[in-house]
């Protein structure tokens, strides 16, 4: 837990915040809420039945005494909470029974509580799919003004051979299935801002299977413009590509392939063509790279709603929590 998280938690300390935790049952959930419980920092929302959440906690030996639950099937502001909901999604044709019906899910009433500011914040996904977390999130919450799209990115970090910790971010691993050149801008944009939140100065490499024209093709043309674009969308941060992934973080290969670029061979945030190019690369890093993988990061939406891997541990779940209630 060393990594930023001393800092993260010293700004909680001082606007402490209100997660939703959306699988209120699941043992590392539970877990991570004991944890946090601990603390004075960060107060997570259980969801789900009350007396199942207590027999869970008490099976496995945690302590959650203080912890909020709330029940979907016994809440007492659910006739607002199913008004409100009708009337976000009136334009679709929602009809209170119908909204009745879908808010008794974790995820939709959830993401209700974050917009009705019971909650500041929500994590999501230990046993529900990324789709799952991301779409109550867009019918509900909603795209930032100026935002077209939901991305995320990945926060990778491992212990650096010159002390301290090397820090990358990688874009976008998990939402996006082929974005188009604006939408890579936006991606690009969001996140050089996550980026900083971590610590990062970032040095932006927009990926490919060619550098600086080396090779020819599609998604290289597309990898391409986009750079030149995000260049232009944000000229105070260095941005350069398309490159290889060696191109843009080997000194040496840089030095022959681009030796006049401010970014190659230093860069340490990766917009990747496409998400299996960056669910690939993030969990090569992860996997083989020995980095730590925080993630992903949703990025883009009007609050801070994130997604765990149905993978994830207890560390992670608290880790992540700590990380979304930061953003938020």
């Amino acid at each position: 837990m060393e990594f930023g998280f001393g800092s993260m938690i010293e700004k909680l300390k001082n606007d402490p915040k209100k997660i939703v935790l959306t699988e209120g049952s699941d043992p590392r959930i539970l877990e991570a809420a004991s944890r946090l419980l601990a603390s004075n920092f960060l107060h997570p929302v259980l969801l789900g039945n009350r007396d199942e959440i207590w027999k869970a906690a008490e099976d496995a030996g945690f302590n959650i005494r203080g912890a909020e639950i709330i029940d979907p099937e016994n809440y007492d502001r659910f006739d607002e909470m199913v008004d409100i909901f009708v009337e976000i999604r009136k334009a679709k044709g929602m009809t209170k029974e119908k909204a009745e019906k879908i808010l008794r899910q974790a995820n939709y009433f959830g993401t209700m509580l974050v917009q009705m500011k019971v909650a500041d914040c929500l994590l999501g996904g230990a046993t529900y799919s990324t789709a799952d977390t991301v779409r109550p999130a867009l019918q509900i919450i909603k795209t930032k003004p100026g935002n077209s799209i939901v991305s995320s990115c990945f926060i990778l970090v491992r212990p650096s051979v010159t002390g301290g910790n090397e820090v990358i971010a990688m874009a976008d691993c998990a939402i996006n299935i082929s974005p188009s050149e604006d939408e890579l801008v936006e991606i690009c944009g969001e996140t050089i801002q996550c980026a900083k939140v971590f610590g990062i100065d970032p040095k932006v490499a927009f990926l490919s299977y060619s550098t600086h024209g080396s090779g020819a093709g599609d998604t290289v043309t597309k990898m391409r413009n986009a750079a030149q674009k995000a260049i232009e969308e944000y000229p105070d941060t260095p941005i350069d590509g398309e490159f290889q992934f060696d191109s843009a973080v080997s000194p040496r290969v840089a030095r022959q392939k681009c030796p006049d670029s401010n970014v190659a061979g230093y860069a340490n945030t990766f917009i990747f063509p496409d998400i299996n190019a960056g669910n690939i690369g993030y969990k090569i890093a992860q996997r083989m790279g020995n980095f730590e993988a925080y993630g992903p990061i949703l990025l883009g939406l009007n609050a801070q709603i994130n997604d765990l891997s149905r993978g994830c541990n207890a560390i992670e779940v608290y880790s992540m929590a700590i990380i979304t209630a930061s953003l938020a």
